[in-house]
């Protein structure tokens, strides 16, 4: 029987390993759609079972718009998954969400373009239309919300997260473009990611990291250093273990 307590973690840039998970063994998962980014880590985070997917492949080499999204989500789902909590990497477009802050957003704008984006396309499975009005699960919103709380870890509340192609960053006149249709974040992997889980029955939000400010904001006006977001990357994913541990700690 499978644990619906299970959660599945997908990390994305800055986060292919969770260092407090406590490994139990990995599972390779074959799909009808191919094959997932990587084989599934199972562990426990304190009392909550976890697998862990990294969605760029376990050495980081799978460009956002060559994810097999589909693989990855059906992997998931066939091993036992309902929750999942997918980690992004985004950089920031309005003022209130600078490099450095963790934001839990609560909207979507899809601006990708020739990616396999749902299950539903009349060959594998029948046509089905899905309720997208809200992208991400409330229920599972409030749980990292209350998580954060636990981990004392500050994480700001809604925001739309606008996906693009990538695997380049945009041009400053793109993201004003995003802003005006009023995007807060930028990001590479946050559809179909998010309507595939929806297609599935799972629950799914984002925790999103901002590592940097969006091409012409704030301090990258004229370019973005790729440094600098590496550099802040890898402190604010450790804000990022902590709300995922504090989650296995209060359920």
């Amino acid at each position: 029987m499978k644990d619906k307590t299970l959660l599945g973690i997908i990390g994305g840039s800055g986060l292919d390993r969770v260092e407090a998970l406590v490994i139990e063994g990995s599972e390779t998962v074959s799909t009808p759609y191919g094959e997932p980014s990587a084989a599934l880590t199972r562990g426990r985070l304190g009392s909550l079972p976890i697998l862990f997917l990294p969605r760029h492949g376990s050495d980081h080499s799978i460009a956002p718009h060559r994810i097999n999204y589909r693989a990855n989500l059906w992997a998931l789902h066939a091993a036992g998954v309902r929750d999942v909590v997918a980690v992004a990497t985004v950089g920031g477009i309005h003022e209130r969400m600078p490099a450095g802050s963790l934001v839990l957003p609560d909207q979507i704008i899809d601006y990708t373009w020739g990616r396999e984006s749902t299950y539903f396309d009349g060959l594998s499975q029948p046509l089905q239309h899905i309720d997208f009005t809200q992208p991400f699960s409330a229920a599972l919103r409030e749980r990292l919300r209350r998580a954060a709380v636990r981990a004392g870890t500050t994480l700001i509340e809604g925001g739309t997260y606008g996906a693009t192609q990538g695997p380049r960053l945009e041009t400053a006149a793109e993201i004003g473009r995003m802003a005006r249709d009023g995007a807060d974040l930028v990001g590479m992997t946050g559809m179909p990611e998010a309507a595939l889980a929806r297609e599935l029955g799972l629950e799914y939000a984002m925790l999103a990291v901002v590592v940097n400010a969006a091409a012409g904001r704030g301090d990258n006006r004229e370019a973005i250093s790729l440094e600098q977001i590496h550099q802040t990357s890898a402190r604010v994913m450790k804000d990022v273990l902590r709300v995922l541990t504090a989650m296995g700690e209060g359920g």
